[in-house]
C-alpha cells in the first residue's frame, strides 16, 4: 500500500505567536512536523505540504485576518520542515514533474486543499492509497484535507500529537466526526516508531 504524508499549513503565520493568525500552542508542533517529514523522506515516502499562498485581497480575508500572503516571511514554512528535493504546485491548472521529489508544496488560496485543481493528479501520480495527515488547524484545514481524502476512497489517518486546534471542543468534535466516517487516529510514535524521549 503506497503511503503519502500530508503536512497541512505548517507556516509561520499559524505556528508562531508573532504570526498574523497564530494558533495557540502550535509552535510546539514544529519539531513533530520536522520529525514526521524527515522520517518520511528516509522511508521514500513523499510529503505533500499544503501552503496558503494568498494575494493581498483574497476573498478569505473577509472572514479571517490577512495571513500567508505569497512571498512574505509569514507564508514560509520552518526550514526544519522542508525537504531537499521539492516541487511547487500552484493553485491554478499547471504542469509539474514529481519524479524524484520528496516534498510537494501544494499551494492553495482557500481553507480546503481540494480547491487546488491539481490535487487529483498529484494523488494519482503518487499512487496514494494511505494518507497520514497532520498540521493545523484541526477543525478547519486538517479536517477538510482528511475528509477530502476519505471521499476519494483512500485510507486516512490523523496524527493526534502533531495537530493543534483553535477551540479544543471543536477539534474534538472534528476528530469524532472523522472516525465516525471511517478515518483512523494515530500518533507520531505509532507512525514513525519514535518514542516520546526520542523526539
Amino acid at each position: 500500500m503506497s503511503t503519502v504524508f500530508f503536512d497541512i499549513d505548517t507556516q509561520y503565520d499559524f505556528l508562531l505567536p508573532a504570526g498574523a493568525l497564530p494558533v495557540p500552542g502550535a509552535e510546539r508542533l514544529i519539531a513533530h512536523i520536522a520529525t514526521l517529514n524527515r522520517w518520511a523522506a528516509r522511508q521514500g515516502i513523499v510529503v505533500v505540504s499544503t501552503m496558503d499562498a494568498h494575494g493581498e485581497d483574497d476573498p478569505e480575508f473577509r472572514v479571517w485576518p490577512g495571513h500567508c500572503i505569497a512571498g512574505t516571511l509569514g507564508q514560509r514554512k520552518p526550514e526544519a520542515t522542508l525537504l531537499e528535493r521539492r516541487v511547487r504546485v500552484p493553485s491554478r491548472a499547471a504542469t509539474f514533474d514529481l519524479i524524484g521529489t520528496q516534498q510537494v508544496i501544494l499551494e492553495k488560496q482557500a481553507l480546503d486543499c481540494f480547491t487546488n485543481p491539481n490535487i487529483g493528479e498529484v494523488l494519482r501520480r503518487l499512487d496514494a492509497e494511505r494518507c497520514i495527515v497532520y498540521g493545523v488547524v484541526t477543525e478547519y484545514c486538517v479536517r477538510m484535507a482528511a475528509f477530502g481524502l476519505l471521499k476519494t476512497g483512500r485510507a486516512v489517518e490523523i496524527v493526534t500529537d502533531a495537530i493543534e486546534t483553535l477551540k479544543r471542543e471543536d477539534g474534538e468534535a472534528a476528530l469524532a466526526e472523522f472516525t465516525a466516517a471511517g478515518g483512523q487516529l494515530t500518533t507520531l510514535a505509532a507512525v514513525a516508531g519514535i518514542p516520546e524521549s526520542g523526539r
